[in-house]
């Protein structure tokens, strides 16, 4: 399943690659990347919370609140706790806020693994984490983006 897992995560990256790279080359954007710890379970519908840090290659920062909503066949609980994300170019960290949408996979018990790739507009985010806990499935989701305290 992880060999599955890894394929998933290629292929979304590919498709998502040609916007990317014509976006990037535009001047006055930068690059953002986030860490992140999240927490939830899935039984039909998942429901996930955490919080992370987005910094952005330009100096700009920010502390953000996420969640993650869907359903699909999935039955388990996650925590991840050292996730990393890289956004797409954007004019500003701002535009890294919102609601995004997704296809994900995961797979494994007791130490599982999650890739994901997440859009919004022009901004797309993929998201690779490991973590504690048991879960198998493909879904899709919704994962919202706020910011988070200081």
């Amino acid at each position: 399943m992880l060999r599955n897992l890894s394929r998933l995560a290629i292929v979304a990256a590919l498709l998502a690659a040609p916007a990317v790279a014509a976006r990037a080359a535009e001047p006055g954007l930068t690059k953002c990347h986030m860490t992140f710890s999240l927490r939830g379970w899935s039984a039909i519908y998942k429901t996930a919370h955490g919080a992370g840090r987005i910094t952005c290659e330009n100096g700009q920062a920010m502390n953000v609140a996420l969640k993650v909503r869907g359903g699909g066949l999935t039955f388990g609980k996650m925590d991840v706790l050292d996730g990393k994300g890289d956004f797409s170019a954007v004019k500003s960290i701002d535009e890294v806020l919102g609601n995004y949408v997704a296809a994900e996979a995961s797979a494994g018990a007791v130490k599982s693994s999650q890739a994901a790739v997440y859009t919004k507009g022009e901004v797309s985010l993929a998201l690779a984490g490991t973590g504690r806990g048991v879960g198998i499935g493909f879904d899709f989701g919704k994962l919202s983006i706020r910011r988070g305290h200081k």
